[in-house]
C-alpha cells in the first residue's frame, strides 16, 4: 500500500534537481508527495502553491513574519515618498511628546528588529514555524526531510505525537564538516536527532563509511545522478549568441552554485594561460561580486563571461554548448572531498568531457570511465594544463566525449531510482 509523503527541504524549490528526482519518483511510483520550501518574496512569478503533477504538490511558507514585512514596507514607502515620509516622522515626534517611554522602547525594539542578528533568528524562525504547521495540516505517513536544517522539523512533525510516523534523513553534505557549519553545534544537533529517524540516506560510498565511523551504522547510498536525457529532444540554447561570441568559440563552461571553496578563483587566475576558449560561469551565489571583481582587475572581461543561474529543466540546453566543464572543489572539508556532485553527472549526460579536482569519488567517475581529466584543483598551472590537454589532443577528447555517451547509460537517476524507491517500500511494509 502506498503512503503519503512530506517532504521538506530549506530552499526555494527551483533549482533542487536531487528533491526534484525524488519528489518525482515517488509520485509517479503510487505515493502522494507534498513538499513544503520556502517562499521568495523578490521573484514575483514563483508560486506558493503548484501542483507538478497529480501526486506532487508544493508548498512555499511565508518567508518573513507578517510583522517584519509590515514594517520593512512602511520603511521603505518612507524613504520612497517624500509626503509619506513627512507624515511619519511628524508621527513618531508626536508619540515621543505624548507617550515618550512606550515610543522610546518601540522604537528601539524596530532598531534592534530590522538592523540585529534578532532579525535573521526571528525570520529563520518563522519559516521553522510554518513549516511544521503546514507539516501537521495534512496526514502523512511519513516525513522526509533534506539536511540538517529540515530535520528538526521533521521530527517534531513525525516523532512529537500518539501515534508517529516514519522519519527519513536525507542528507546531501556532509553536515559535520562543511563550509559554514563549523560550530560545535551542528554535530551534537545531528548526534542527537540521528537517533530519533527511521532510515538515512546519503549521497555515495565515501560519505556513508564516515557516517558508519560517527554513528555505528550504515546508511543507504542514492547518488546524484540526473535524468537520462534523450540527446533529439535536448536542443542547444544559443549561448553564443547569448554571449556575443563566435560560433567556433570553445565555451569552457563551470555551471552550479558561485560559493566559497569551489577553486572559482583558481579558474579565473588560469584564464590567460589557456590556449584558447571563453570561461563561462552560469550561477549565482555569494563570492559572484568577488569574482567579478577579480574578472576586472585581471582586465579579462573578453575572456570570462558571466550568466545568472537557469532553471533546473532548461540547463542541459546550456551544457551542450560547453567545449569541457569545470568540477574543481578545493579540500576544504571533508564535505568537499567526499562530494560526488550533481554537475559532475550533469556535464557526462550532455557529452562534455571534465576537468575535475582528484578526490575519490570524483576521481573514481572521470579516470575509471576516462571522460576527463583530474588535476590538482588548488593550483591554477595544474588546472590550466589540464584545459589544454583537452584544447589541443582533439582525438583524445574525441575519445572522452564518446565515453560520457556510454556513461550516461550507467550514471542516470532511471537506474538509480529503483534503489531509491526500494529504500521506501522497505518503510511501509
Amino acid at each position: 500500500m502506498k503512503k503519503n509523503v512530506c517532504m521538506f527541504v530549506w530552499n526555494h524549490f527551483t533549482n533542487d534537481a536531487r528533491v526534484l528526482r525524488e519528489c518525482t519518483a515517488l509520485s509517479e511510483n503510487g505515493y502522494k508527495v507534498d513538499l513544503i520550501c520556502i517562499h521568495d518574496p523578490s521573484d514575483k512569478s514563483l508560486p506558493k502553491f503548484e501542483v507538478r503533477n497529480d501526486g506532487f504538490r508544493v508548498f512555499r511558507v511565508r518567508r518573513y513574519p507578517f510583522l517584519l514585512d509590515l514594517m520593512q514596507g512602511m520603511a521603505k514607502r518612507m524613504i520612497k515618498n517624500k509626503l509619506i515620509g513627512l507624515l511619519g516622522l511628524m508621527l513618531w515626534l508626536t508619540a515621543i511628546y505624548f507617550i515618550p517611554y512606550i515610543s522610546a522602547i518601540i522604537t528601539f525594539l524596530a532598531i534592534i528588529l530590522l538592523k540585529s542578528k534578532l532579525k535573521v533568528v526571528w525570520i529563520r524562525g518563522n519559516i521553522f514555524l510554518r513549516m511544521i504547521v503546514r507539516g501537521l495540516q495534512q496526514k502523512y505517513d511519513i516525513y522526509h526531510s533534506n539536511d540538517l536544517n529540515t530535520l528538526p522539523q521533521g521530527y517534531i512533525c513525525s516523532k512529537l505525537r500518539i501515534k508517529k510516523k516514519k522519519l527519513v534523513y536525507d542528507s546531501h553534505e556532509v553536515q559535520t564538516s562543511r563550509t559554514g557549519y563549523d560550530k560545535s553545534f551542528y554535530g551534537k544537533s545531528e548526534k542527537f536527532f540521528i537517533k530519533k529517524i527511521d532510515t538515512m540516506i546519503v549521497e555515495n560510498h565515501t560519505r556513508a563509511k564516515y557516517n558508519e565511523e560517527l554513528y555505528d551504522f550504515y546508511p543507504n547510498v542514492v547518488h546524484n545522478y540526473p535524468f537520462k536525457q534523450d540527446d533529439n529532444r535536448v536542443k542547444k540554447a544559443p549561448l553564443h549568441d547569448i554571449l556575443d561570441l563566435p560560433k567556433e568559440e570553445k565555451i569552457l563552461l563551470y555551471q552550479g552554485g558561485i560559493q566559497a571553496g569551489r577553486g572559482l578563483e583558481k579558474l579565473i587566475q588560469a584564464v590567460p594561460l589557456f590556449n584558447e576558449g571563453t570561461l563561462v560561469f552560469i550561477g549565482d551565489g555569494r563570492i559572484k561580486t568577488d569574482l567579478l571583481k577579480m574578472v576586472d582587475e585581471m582586465n579579462l572581461h573578453n575572456r570570462v563571461k558571466f550568466l545568472p543561474k537557469v532553471p533546473v529543466e532548461e540547463l542541459p540546453s546550456y551544457t551542450k554548448n560547453a567545449y569541457l566543464g569545470f568540477q574543481v572543489l578545493n579540500n576544504t572539508n571533508f564535505n568537499h572531498y567526499s562530494a560526488s556532485s550533481n554537475k559532475l553527472f550533469e556535464y557526462i549526460m550532455s557529452g562534455v568531457p571534465i576537468v575535475a579536482c582528484s578526490f575519490p569519488e570524483i576521481k573514481r567517475v572521470v579516470e575509471g570511465e576516462q571522460v576527463g581529466v583530474c588535476v590538482d584543483s588548488h593550483d591554477y598551472e595544474s588546472i590550466a594544463e589540464g584545459v589544454n590537454f583537452l584544447l589541443t589532443d582533439i582525438e583524445t577528447r574525441k575519445n572522452m566525449v564518446d565515453n560520457c555517451f556510454k556513461a550516461k547509460f550507467i550514471y542516470n537517476w532511471e537506474n538509480e531510482k529503483v534503489n531509491f524507491l526500494s529504500i521506501y517500500r522497505v518503510l511501509v511494509t
